[in-house]
């Protein structure tokens, strides 16, 4: 019944056909094959009337059938949703957006399926069925739905995402308890380590809890510590464990093995004698199963259960390590050894730590033996705190220098380090990190990383200095309001540390924040000289710090860094006010022959002559530049440098935005702006928000488009223009009268119109949005001019 009042409408009695594809809707489960089957203008009426788990079947025959389901789908999104997604004009397929939001909305409780018999069928699970069209996730608050995830009963849910999640988000975090820790723990290690995420992101933090940030910093690095069992529902990890019997080891293994016990018996008297040493460890461990453990067999036993901590592994600079990077890293059935063709290893006995466990087991790989979840609900507390640790003396004993070789020393008194006097980073003791990396599983690690709105604290900072510095698949780092202060310095320094390896990927950084604690042209500087492979660099402060004057002590100015030839494609920088002194964006431009694009947002012009120098230079250094944006810079009393960039036959989009364009504009400026966008045939895009056009000026720019014109303009934007609906109709009339003059012919595709003031005459500019949508796309919202007054009134 419910089917057929969805697919028949309520006016008059349903047809034969609403009938029957009513009582097929109901028996699908039987029928779903034949139903398959149906010629296409039978399953063309059939489809609305079936619900979201059979609808979703349906797409292979509908493909078939040479029908869409898109439209079905975007009703049921207005029918259960009830909302307009953003950005919904981009939106491709309608089905992945609705699935991907059933399952968010079912996940965190905020939809009954109940309400509505499209999603309701006993037969289905909702959260497996939606789960393998999920590629972006959003755990928020008390990271409600982690622990349904990680549930028995939903491990076939938990696969699905394994498979299909790219992005893993974390919004309004607040503190949670340790078994919601535990579960996350294992959520992150199955999305991350042993699944496809490859981004994270937290947003709006605002008092972050310490053991849940690094968790989740350290788990998106790929890193997990050493020894401790992770257990899906009492058994061990099935990507992690080794096969049950030692005893049928291959003979490739095996072989292995001799050679590895040849070469290091070949390594000398020391060589050997150490590796007895662990033989007895072993010996010592195996007796303290048996219930015979004394402080010394403790010690050791505890040892032997973290090798990765035992083992000083070289292999020329690398930061390989004896412990399991990989579950391919070692021969199944090894105990003590590495392939000699790999590492050459010398066994040195570390401090031990605090708290000592048994042994559990053999093997290295992660996990050992089960010891329940954890075998200790201190365990992850462990980990985190030994990441964050400032005092790392306990775990780094003999190999500090090692270590140091591979992270950027903050003590450092190299040319342009930015880190060398930085009191925050003196607290490490010149290590670059605050945990050794070689005491932690490496895994899978997330190529983006996103962090907004969260402080980061000392500590925090010098933890995620210390995961970069080693974080080689890193793509995209965007720092944004972390209130980083004096500790950008330290990230820096990890980031130095990360561009020494050959095989680092980072090709976007993105750093803003309130106060600017360096000038912004001294950290473009100073990113830019370690990393000449960027392709998108954007630094944006909104303050100027007064303290920014005060420079650590002994830390030169990053502007001195030379800065080799890039691969720089996208440069912004949003300056707190600061003057823009050509002078010191002249070495990124020269360096930057590759530039596309660039921004220069809140800058003062010192003397009116610096805007020319800065087009003379763009002109000599750039010649692929393809877009130019001024933001929130005062270009009333600079009319001559803005015609020669709307003349210029390289740039393809010009953005004036803020820019207090017209604030003075005569009659005949805006006339040579006219005239000099006709003429030019490359520019595609010009954006002119919030520069007082009004109504007369809009209606002026329609004549870019008239017959004489040349111009191949596709996108216009006027938001923030001041434009009553009045103007607009007008403006839409005069252009209407030039395509009609072109034949119907014309380039002209976007227009934008935010927040004008269209809302004072609803009738006119329904009227003239209405004319407008018949000649190219419209974007505008409706805002309410009133109140935004009211509120600019208030502040005042």
């Amino acid at each position: 019944a419910a089917a057929m009042e969805g697919g028949g409408g309520a006016a008059g009695p349903p047809s034969l056909f609403a009938l029957s594809g009513a009582a097929v809707s109901c028996s699908m489960r039987a029928l779903e094959r034949d139903v398959w089957a149906l010629p296409g203008h039978v399953l063309r009426g059939l489809l609305p009337l079936l619900n979201v788990f059979y609808l979703e079947r349906a797409e292979g025959a509908a493909r078939r059938a040479g029908l869409s389901t898109q439209p079905i789908w975007r009703k049921l999104w207005d029918d259960v949703m009830k909302t307009r997604p953003p950005n919904s004009e981009n939106i491709t397929c309608w089905r992945k957006k609705f699935l991907e939001t059933f399952f968010s909305n079912i996940l965190h409780g905020v939809l009954d399926v109940s309400s509505d018999w499209r999603l309701n069928d006993h037969h289905f699970s909702p959260l497996l069925h939606s789960s393998q069209h999920v590629t972006q996730l959003t755990l928020c608050n008390m990271l409600q739905g982690v622990v349904e995830l990680t549930a028995e009963h939903n491990q076939r849910v938990l696969e699905n995402l394994a498979g299909s999640l790219r992005i893993l988000k974390f919004r309004h975090l607040l503190s949670s308890d340790q078994s919601i820790r535990r579960s996350l723990v294992l959520l992150l290690h199955r999305l991350i380590h042993h699944g496809s995420v490859s981004q994270v992101s937290m947003y709006s933090w605002p008092v972050p809890d310490t053991v849940l940030l690094i968790l989740i910093l350290s788990m998106s690095a790929g890193y997990w510590c050493s020894g401790k069992v992770l257990t899906y529902h009492s058994s061990p990890c099935g990507f992690c464990r080794e096969g049950n019997a030692q005893s049928q080891e291959s003979t490739q293994e095996r072989s292995e093995m001799d050679r590895c016990d040849e070469k290091e018996r070949s390594d000398g008297e020391n060589q050997q004698a150490s590796l007895r040493a662990l033989e007895d460890a072993d010996t010592q461990a195996e007796a303290s199963r048996r219930g015979t453990d004394t402080p010394q067999t403790s010690a050791l036993s505890g040892l032997r259960n973290h090798p990765s901590q035992n083992l000083v592994c070289e292999e020329g600079s690398s930061e390989a390590s004896c412990g399991p990077a990989s579950v391919k890293d070692f021969p199944r059935g090894s105990s003590s050894h590495c392939p000699s063709e790999r590492l050459s290893c010398r066994p040195t006995l570390r401090k031990p730590r605090r708290r000592l466990k048994s042994a559990v087991g053999r093997r290295r790989r992660c996990p050992r033996r089960s010891r329940g979840m954890y075998g200790d609900q201190e365990d992850l507390y462990d980990f985190v705190f030994t990441v964050a640790r400032e005092n790392t003396s306990e775990l780094l004993f003999e190999n500090s220098v090692t270590e140091g070789e591979n992270a950027d020393n903050c003590t450092s008194s190299s040319t342009g380090s930015p880190c060398s006097g930085s009191a925050g980073c003196k607290k490490r003791g010149g290590s670059a990190g605050n945990f050794s990396l070689k005491t932690a599983h490496r895994f899978r690690s997330v190529s983006t990383l996103e962090l907004f709105s969260i402080p980061l604290t000392g500590d925090a900072c010098r933890t995620l200095s210390n995961l970069l510095s080693s974080w080689v698949s890193l793509e995209n780092l965007v720092l944004s309001y972390n209130g980083l202060g004096d500790n950008i310095f330290c990230i820096l320094s990890g980031l130095r540390a990360l561009s020494r390896h050959s095989d680092c990927c980072l090709h976007v950084v993105r750093v803003s924040d309130v106060f600017s604690h360096m000038p912004c042209m001294d950290l473009v500087h100073c990113i830019l000289s370690a990393f000449p492979r960027l392709h998108t660099l954007s630094v944006s402060f909104d303050l100027k710090n007064q303290l920014e004057g005060s420079r650590p002590e002994g830390n030169p100015s990053c502007s001195e860094a030379e800065i080799s030839e890039s691969c720089l494609e996208q440069l912004e920088i949003r300056f707190p006010r600061e003057p823009l002194h050509t002078a010191f964006l002249l070495p990124v431009l020269k360096a930057s022959r590759s530039l596309q694009q660039l921004s220069l947002d809140s800058a003062a012009l010192p003397c009116p002559e610096e805007l020319e120098h800065l087009l003379q230079a763009l002109k000599e250094c750039n010649p692929n530049l393809k877009k130019l944006s001024f933001h929130d810079v005062n270009l009333a009393d600079h009319q001559k440098e803005v015609l020669l960039l709307l003349q210029d036959p390289i740039l393809q989009e010009i953005t004036f935005s803020f820019c207090r364009l017209f604030e003075s504009c005569t009659t005949e400026f805006l006339s040579e702006i006219i005239n000099t966008v006709k003429r030019n045939s490359s520019l595609k895009s010009l954006k002119l928000p919030g520069n007082r056009l009004g109504n007369h000026r809009l209606v002026a720019l329609a004549d870019i488009f008239s017959e004489d014109s040349s111009s191949s303009l596709c996108q216009l934007d006027v938001s923030s223009n001041c434009i009553k609906p009045d103007g607009l109709l007008e403006f839409t009339k005069k252009l209407e009268g030039h395509i009609q003059q072109r034949g119907g012919h014309i380039k002209f595709t976007h227009l934008r119109l935010f927040q004008n003031w269209l809302d004072q005459d609803v009738e006119t500019a329904q009227e003239a949005l209405r004319r407008l949508k018949a000649v190219c796309s419209v974007v505008n919202d409706t805002w309410d001019s009133s109140q935004a007054f009211a509120d600019y009134i208030s502040v005042m």
